[in-house]
């Protein structure tokens, strides 16, 4: 295997290994909260967790799914903050595990062409690799907002990590 070849399994498996993380969070979380609680907003300035959950699922598809997919982007991004109370929490649950599968096998899939190709969502300019940092990054962050929102609601503790040491130095 080529270094140019070990560079993009590289990329490929942390990037399914940090979408899981993020998809084994937000599941952990919404076991805390009730479908009505899943479409409270704090204010008006704020959203709530469905429709973050209907944001991410739409930017995973922009980006991942149909940029570097190279599919149709059908993206409608208002109706993913205005949508309320339309919904399970399962479905809220299947809708974002489907658009995760979906992603993780168009970036497992992506030949080096496609992660160097240069293309433009939502008006700015990305590399194939771009797009995917972009597309986990955002996913991380809203991540911790849905469970911030839960811990503020529940004032408990979701235990992300229970049973790990987080202390552990790192090795030299």
């Amino acid at each position: 295997m080529s270094n140019e070849e070990k560079i993009v399994e590289e990329l490929v498996q942390n990037t399914l290994y940090r979408m899981d993380e993020n998809t084994r969070m937000i599941k952990k979380s919404l076991l805390e909260v009730s479908e009505e609680e899943m479409w409270l907003k704090p204010n008006e300035a704020l959203n709530s967790i469905a429709n973050l959950i209907l944001h991410l699922c739409g930017n995973i598809t922009q980006y991942i799914i149909s940029s570097l997919g190279e599919t149709e982007d059908v993206r409608n991004r208002d109706l993913e903050f205005t949508t309320s109370n339309s919904g399970t929490k399962a479905d809220l649950i299947s809708k974002l595990e489907e658009t995760v599968d979906t992603a993780k096998r168009v970036v497992f899939d992506a030949n080096i062409d496609q992660l160097l190709k240069t293309r433009s969502v939502q008006g700015f300019s990305f590399s194939g690799i771009g797009i995917i940092i972009h597309a986990v990054e955002h996913y991380s962050y809203h991540t911790g907002q849905i469970a911030f929102w839960v811990k503020q609601l529940k004032n408990k503790d979701l235990g992300f990590y229970d049973g790990i040491d987080l202390k552990i130095k790192n090795e030299e």
